[in-house]
């Protein structure tokens, strides 16, 4: 197996153009301004949907520019560079809006939508968590049942992230009793503002711009034309989905990773003690050296993993071995950078603290590095 680690101009010129872009649209004081203010960074969607970044993924009859895996991977890098939590709404709407529709939507649902989505006019996100199924995410419970020409859904999740900013949910719901709990699972995209659909905002550590909430669906009727897929088989979608969003979740995680490593590397060039910079102190430029190293590998897997996704050659180890390191990665790059800064990461004027919050979902949201361990695991054999 040969690998090319080297991206082509024309990759090269759009990491430049994103990153100019985002400049413009999402300084690092803009960043700072919608998580203090627990305010979702819309402006500079808006900027990027403009622009046409939407349409990175889809295919041109649809509107798009037909971009694969790789390519997917540096908007996210980059983005999470300037704003993971932008990163993160990108990446929804890409995922469960783009990739979902792609991939299993009917001939209606891919004309209506994906134009829509490359123009950057609709946002998504996923419905799957519930209070009693988290890291065992098929023993769901929330319940879509047959109703003359439709189906009329009753249940409660959790951690829906972006709800209360989004057009449309990608549900997880069950339709039918099977041997298997993986059985009479179906999946509808479901417009956000249907009547009986209740959202709470829950407060949390990090990500706080956009956040997370809690969704009551109580009688919500949606026709037949909203199940994405095939009916009770849906179970195996929702896997291909998750393995698409943990390149996404990555890569935009080594993006907000290297802007850690960046700001504590070059605190750590212009503060001084004891007469000089303190990165040149052993203690501090060691820690630096490890962070690096971290961020590098990170990358690595990161685009490893889009070439396996673009080749169909990825599997469940691959997809688990990556969101694993890159998100241990990140949680340890954000807490050595806080403690680089000393008391300064330790205010809330300084980034480092920003860093030091979203890093922590890294490891829990999306699977957390138990379950991936579990799955490398097996993948061995064991």
């Amino acid at each position: 197996m040969t690998v090319d680690f080297s991206f082509t101009p024309e990759q090269d010129n759009l990491r430049g153009h994103v990153r100019e872009l985002l400049r413009a649209a999402c300084s690092p004081e803009y960043a700072e301004r919608c998580d203090r203010e627990a305010r979702p960074p819309r402006e500079a969607y808006e900027a990027l949907g403009r622009h046409g970044w939407f349409g990175l993924t889809i295919p041109p009859e649809h509107g798009g520019s037909g971009g694969t895996p790789v390519e997917l991977a540096i908007l996210l890098e980059e983005t999470g560079r300037h704003f993971e939590e932008l990163a993160m709404w990108v990446f929804r709407t890409l995922t469960y809006g783009g990739y979902a529709v792609l991939q299993h939507g009917s001939p209606e649902q891919k004309r209506s939508l994906l134009p829509r989505v490359a123009r950057g006019e609709l946002s998504f996100c996923l419905g799957l968590t519930e209070p009693q199924s988290g890291s065992d995410a098929a023993a769901l419970a929330t319940r879509a049942t047959r109703d003359g020409d439709g189906y009329v859904i009753n249940g409660q999740k959790v951690f829906t992230s972006g709800m209360d900013i989004s057009d449309y949910c990608l549900l997880v719901t069950r339709t039918a009793t099977g041997e298997k709990k993986q059985h009479g699972i179906t999946n509808f995209l479901v417009d956000t503002r249907l009547p009986g659909i209740q959202v709470r905002k829950i407060e949390t550590l990090g990500q706080r711009a956009i956040g997370t909430t809690q969704v009551f669906y109580t009688d919500v009727r949606v026709p037949a034309s909203a199940v994405l897929g095939e009916v009770d088989r849906g179970w195996e979608a929702v896997d291909s989905y998750l393995w698409y969003e943990r390149l996404c979740l990555s890569a935009a995680r080594v993006g907000a990773a290297s802007a850690a490593f960046d700001y504590a590397l070059d605190y750590a060039k212009t503060r001084k003690q004891f007469g000089r910079a303190i990165g040149e102190f052993q203690a501090i430029s060691h820690k630096l050296a490890d962070m690096k190293v971290m961020l590098d590998i990170s990358r690595m897997l990161v685009y490893r993993f889009a070439w396996q996704l673009a080749r169909g050659e990825a599997t469940r180890h691959d997809a688990a071995l990556v969101k694993l390191y890159t998100a241990e990665s990140y949680k340890a790059i954000a807490d050595m950078g806080l403690q680089i800064l000393g008391g300064y990461g330790y205010c809330m004027e300084y980034p480092m603290q920003r860093f030091f919050r979203d890093s922590r979902l890294a490891v829990i949201g999306a699977g957390t590095s138990e379950i991936q361990r579990n799955i490398i695991a097996r993948g061995l054999g064991l």
